[in-house]
């Protein structure tokens, strides 16, 4: 992580080197760059090459700028896993950055200026087509309606939505690197925070968060001699159902997880803590369903009783996750897997650890990816 403001370039940079620094690595040990730029890159086909520059990295053998949204942290791992298995690389930086958030603009005549570029988004409404001058432009409008149509076939209350708000805060407020670590949440503050676009409130929606978050992936014999703890990776997925979420209320979990968990010797039954997903209160619901956790349509009342959150049976985004700790797209749930499965997470350390659901989401529940880690080998 790096300073408030400063560029996607500088996050990465800085990314890398705690990265390496963590594992016992020099930057020389690297020969192997995946980088998955955010929106805030100005050049992201050209993006891991620049990065290598940066870094001041010679003789690379292996260098891809990936995107697949939220699902790309993941599947760079993935990348990683099969270039390191196939010869490729021997060690490999999977990077994340961005820098969505701009300092606020200096006072013009006494009045203070919002940050970014201005102008309203229903300015330009019209010029986007006739859904977005009825209001139905960018992402938070398109998941509440596959928000809604869940809430109109299967029952799910704004109580079910929230119910994932505060169980992910109580983890955050055991979490000191957390956005939200002192400030609690209760079911009444969450149904008082205002109303994005209906089903959800602004307590629905991830944070928006400016930083960077890299994983070295390496060979188990090799990850054995270094500084930390290994994390082993037991089995990998992806998912990329195509068709419409608002007809299926299901995203591509079912098909990562079924390559995931059969290469990984596993089922639902056997995972003791999930880093899922979260750009939305809502996505998480779906998650626990199409991965078994409950049948389809149930996971309002699953996560009710508060079985996601410290105490519960099922540990769900122990660091606060998206909505409560940081958005780092699919990094979140990356980087806190490991720190589960290290046993480094202080207060919010789970007990059972042996095997550690990890999914990353992309586009409106179109693209999706899987990871499962453990502490153990086999």
């Amino acid at each position: 992580m790096g300073r408030v403001y400063d560029s996607p370039m500088g996050f990465a940079v800085e990314a890398v080197r705690l990265a390496l620094d963590d594992a016992g690595l020099d930057r020389h040990d690297l020969d192997g760059l995946l980088l998955n730029p955010g929106i805030a890159w100005v050049d992201t086909a050209m993006g891991s090459f620049a990065l290598q520059q940066a870094l001041g990295l010679r003789d690379v053998r292996y260098s891809v700028a990936m995107n697949l949204g939220g699902a790309t942290a993941a599947a760079m791992v993935q990348q990683a896993v099969m270039a390191i298995d196939a010869g490729l690389a021997s060690t490999v930086a999977c990077v994340f950055s961005d820098a969505p958030l701009k300092p606020p603009k200096p006072a013009v005549d006494g009045k203070k200026q919002a940050a970014g570029s201005g102008g309203s988004a229903s300015a330009y409404a019209f010029a986007r087509g006739l859904n977005a001058a009825y209001g139905q432009f960018g992402v938070n409008a398109l998941y509440a309606l596959v928000a809604k149509r869940h809430m109109h076939r299967y029952g799910t209350t704004n109580d079910h939505l929230g119910a994932v708000a505060v169980a992910e805060r109580a983890w955050a407020n055991r979490n000191p690197a957390a956005q939200f670590y002192e400030v609690p949440l209760t079911l009444d503050e969450y149904h008082r925070s205002r109303w994005i676009v209906e089903p959800f409130h602004l307590l629905d929606c991830c944070l928006v968060s400016n930083g960077g978050a890299a994983v070295i992936v390496t060979s188990a014999e090799r990850a054995r001699n270094l500084r930390q703890p290994p994390v082993y990776i037991w089995g990998f997925g992806q998912g990329h159902p195509g068709g419409d979420p608002i007809d299926t209320l299901t995203s591509g979990a079912p098909l990562a997880k079924q390559v995931a968990f059969r290469m990984a010797g596993i089922d639902t039954a056997d995972v003791d803590v999930a880093e899922v997903y979260d750009c939305y209160t809502f996505t998480v619901l779906v998650s626990l369903e199409d991965y078994g956790f409950c049948p389809k349509g149930e996971s309002g009342p699953f996560v009710a009783d508060g079985s996601i959150g410290p105490g519960g049976r099922l540990p769900v985004n122990t660091g606060g996750g998206q909505l409560s700790s940081f958005y780092m797209w699919g990094m979140t749930p990356v980087s806190e897997g490991v720190i589960q499965a290290r046993g480094q997470g202080g207060a919010r350390q789970v007990e059972r650890r042996n095997v550690i659901l990890v999914s990353g989401n992309g586009g409106i529940l179109s693209m999706h990816s899987t990871l499962v880690l453990s502490p153990l080998s086999s």
